[in-house]
């Protein structure tokens, strides 16, 4: 009996290490951002960023940057990217996929990992409440775009490495540019309302998903922090990844 229980247990424990090693190698650097109030939209943007109106978050964590292919391949085994760069933003990647990565990136690290919603997202974007009003871009950080982006002006034609650029003032990276990112909610160019909104989830359902940032294909004026598209969940794009939120 002996000879036959020892290479269970050894198997057992070899398993137990591996798992723990892969929990090491899909580590999420995540920022926490304290709630609060802000005004969501812009009134002199596309219609679908209309009305102007107040939300009110509690706190949440979003992660400092877009997922990577190396975090994606830690958990997946594969790499869908056409350009591939382990620590470039992993893309190719649809709705569908990304809440199966999330379901089995949550089971090896016992975290409660998911998409931040449009609202989140946007209230990231902006700084939350660290940001200088006196000093409001319509960027993610700094005004002038070449330092924290990467764009159809700069990006030569391909996503980059994440955090190369500067960081917005909660210490989040590309969030205005390098690839576009889903968010949970259902789309609908309508749901913006004037009245003061509680943690917003989007609508009950629809056929599209949001997505919020611009891209490395992007022009600078579809890279601002209340720009949104709408794609079908399946969608898959050489410009279109994601981050985490907890």
């Amino acid at each position: 009996m002996k000879k036959i229980l020892l290479p269970v247990v050894l198997l057992l424990s070899l398993q137990s290490a591996f798992a723990h090693q892969d929990t090491k190698q899909v580590s999420v650097d995540m920022v926490t951002v304290k709630g609060g109030k802000f005004d969501m939209g812009d009134d002199s943007a596309a219609m679908d960023r209309r009305p102007n109106h107040t939300v009110m978050l509690k706190d949440f964590s979003i992660g400092a940057t877009e997922v990577t292919q190396a975090q994606w391949e830690a958990v997946m085994g594969n790499n869908p990217s056409k350009y591939q760069c382990a620590d470039c933003p992993v893309t190719n990647v649809t709705f569908n996929d990304i809440q199966e990565f999330i379901t089995k990136l949550n089971s090896m690290t016992g975290k409660h990992y998911r998409l931040p919603t449009e609202a989140e997202w946007e209230f990231a974007a902006r700084g939350g409440t660290r940001e200088n009003k006196e000093n409001m871009s319509k960027y993610s950080g700094r005004k002038v775009l070449q330092y924290i982006a990467w764009f159809e002006r700069n990006a030569n034609d391909h996503q980059h490495p994440v955090g190369k650029k500067r960081a917005n003032e909660l210490g989040l990276f590309d969030m205005t540019g390098n690839v576009e990112e889903w968010v949970n909610d259902w789309y609908s160019k309508d749901y913006f309302s004037k009245k003061n909104v509680s943690n917003p989830q989007g609508p009950d359902g629809g056929n599209s998903k949001v997505v919020r940032g611009g891209s490395w294909k992007s022009l600078k004026d579809e890279v601002s922090v209340t720009r949104r598209a709408a794609y079908v969940p399946t969608t898959k794009s050489t410009s279109l990844g994601f981050r985490l939120a907890e």
